[in-house]
């Protein structure tokens, strides 16, 4: 069912609809390649399938579904093109807010990181956890950083994108030896910004996205062999 606490009364029914899509592509609930049954789906959140055949169009028009002859419509699959897009503007703009964070952040804004850390490190020791947790947890850490810029349009800027990576996070969280890297990448940030070195820090978060691409880059062109 749509979840009707999170919506606005007023907006119209196809854009929710659209929006509860959406966010299941952008978070890996619906994985690409995936088909949108319409009769399933209307189902599942309760509503006819009108709304539901015009959200897919504007899925489409977003780039998050491709229509397939004689298979009708399909979560679009994760590109390179699509991938180095989203990471070129999240490495200009983390680069942006890791500097001013080591300017800007208080001994509360870096106790908050450190405990976003430890809490993240915590999920990849337990095996139990879920690809889900484990973003929201990575989500939260580089959130700490955000709030540290005290730069509000900055920080909504930040939070706009962040839906935007959520399928390449998903892509990435898969690989356990990546989440352990994570996790001392984590660590050498929190240590360039306590020490407020500006140029450490720019390397750390440089160094720690251009890793995620390159492991991104490896899991689609595996995904194409196939």
């Amino acid at each position: 069912m749509v979840n009707t606490n999170e919506i606005n009364e007023f907006m119209p029914l196809r854009e929710v609809v659209f929006l509860t899509l959406r966010k299941s592509i952008l978070r890996g609930e619906l994985l690409p390649g995936e088909r949108l049954m319409e009769i399933s789906l209307a189902n599942k959140l309760g509503v006819s399938r009108t709304p539901i055949r015009e959200a897919i169009r504007m899925l489409e028009h977003e780039g998050l579904v491709v229509m397939k002859p004689r298979r009708g419509a399909q979560v679009a699959k994760i590109t390179v093109q699509e991938l180095n897009d989203v990471l070129e503007v999240r490495k200009s703009l983390e680069t942006l807010a890791i500097l001013k964070a080591c300017e800007r952040m208080t001994e509360e804004n870096i106790a908050a990181m450190r405990r976003a850390e430890k809490a993240f490190e915590a999920l990849v020791a337990d095996k139990d956890s879920d690809l889900t947790e484990l973003a929201e947890a990575d989500v939260a850490f580089h959130d700490t950083i955000y709030q540290g810029t005290k730069n509000r349009r900055l920080i909504q800027i930040l939070a706009n994108l962040r839906e935007q990576m959520y399928r390449f996070r998903i892509e990435y969280l898969k690989d356990a030896e990546m989440r352990s890297s994570l996790v001392t990448e984590h660590k050498a940030i929190i240590e360039a910004v306590c020490s407020r070195d500006a140029d450490k820090a720019v390397e750390c978060i440089t160094e720690q996205i251009d890793h995620q691409q390159r492991a991104i880059n490896a899991s689609i062109e595996a995904t194409s062999e196939v």
